[in-house]
């Protein structure tokens, strides 16, 4: 699901952090009950978490960097996310589907998740806290704009702001534009200027 909003108008600012909620000592009684079960062991657990620990934002940086001096997998991403980061990165993000949006300059993207924290953990690692707040989640929808300036982020009036509500089955990728000035840099050099930020549509690439 896709929204397009533009309000300007005072805010509260984006909270941070804030206690564990119902969902996280629910999941934390499910974990010791498998483990219980024999459904699996406490070190196969570990093992997974640090699996998932290990996946960082380098990770979908390289596939922004590729896209920007590739363009044939430029369209291949914006065509099939999911195929896009097996292709360049080995890694498979099934049963999920990845979704790559692209910024222009008529259109500027962002990422939420307005009932709990879904996040492409597999290409950008674990969420940041503030993307899992009950105030980014409710007013990324609501004000965007607003939102987007806490960060930093000024759009202009006349490009619109479109927020993806990511989904148990979708996640998505902000593609950001390629900043003016990196005419000539390799991949390497261009991974280097994109964040999980920019990723998650909250700012953009700044050449350094």
């Amino acid at each position: 699901m896709a929204h397009t909003h533009d309000h300007d108008h005072p805010h509260d600012p984006i909270e941070h952090g804030g206690k564990p909620g119902e969902y996280e000592f629910l999941a934390e009684a499910m974990r010791q009950l498998l483990i219980e079960k024999n459904v699996f062991t406490a070190d196969e657990l570990r093992g997974q978490i640090d699996k998932m620990d290990s996946r960082s934002p380098a990770l979908g940086a390289r596939m922004v960097a590729r896209a920007w001096t590739d363009p044939a997998y430029k369209k291949r991403l914006l065509a099939d996310g999911s195929a896009a980061a097996e292709e360049l990165l080995g890694i498979s993000v099934a049963p999920l589907r990845l979704i790559a949006v692209e910024n222009t300059d008529r259109l500027h993207n962002m990422i939420v998740c307005t009932l709990c924290s879904c996040y492409p953990r597999n290409v950008l690692g674990l969420p940041p806290d503030w993307y899992k707040s009950r105030d980014y989640r409710s007013r990324a929808v609501s004000e965007p704009r607003a939102v987007l300036a806490e960060f930093g982020t000024r759009i202009p009036d006349d490009v619109a702001v479109r927020v993806h509500d990511s989904t148990a089955d979708m996640r998505y990728l902000v593609l950001p534009a390629r900043p003016a000035g990196t005419e000539g840099w390799s991949e390497e050099r261009l991974a280097e200027i994109v964040t999980r930020d920019a990723m998650v549509g909250v700012t953009v690439p700044r050449v350094k």
